[in-house]
């Protein structure tokens, strides 16, 4: 039996606005301070997802801060 690889799932902005505490203009401030996954960009250039696991992991390193983890 063959074990594939999943295909991440990539999350539009407002998904990921749902699942974090910050805004827009916070993401993208955040993201150039290299503080928050940076998005891919979607075929054309103009849309950008992120990847659903990156998300994640930013959220449980946060989490990890708070509790001294």
């Amino acid at each position: 039996m063959q074990v594939s690889n999943p295909v991440p799932r990539l999350l539009r902005l407002d998904e990921v606005m749902a699942r974090v505490p910050l805004k827009k203009p916070s993401i993208y401030r955040a993201i150039r301070a290299g503080k928050f996954p940076a998005p891919c960009k979607l075929l054309g250039g103009r849309a950008s997802a992120w990847d659903e696991g990156e998300i994640g992991a930013w959220i449980a390193s946060r989490l990890a801060e708070r509790t001294g983890k």
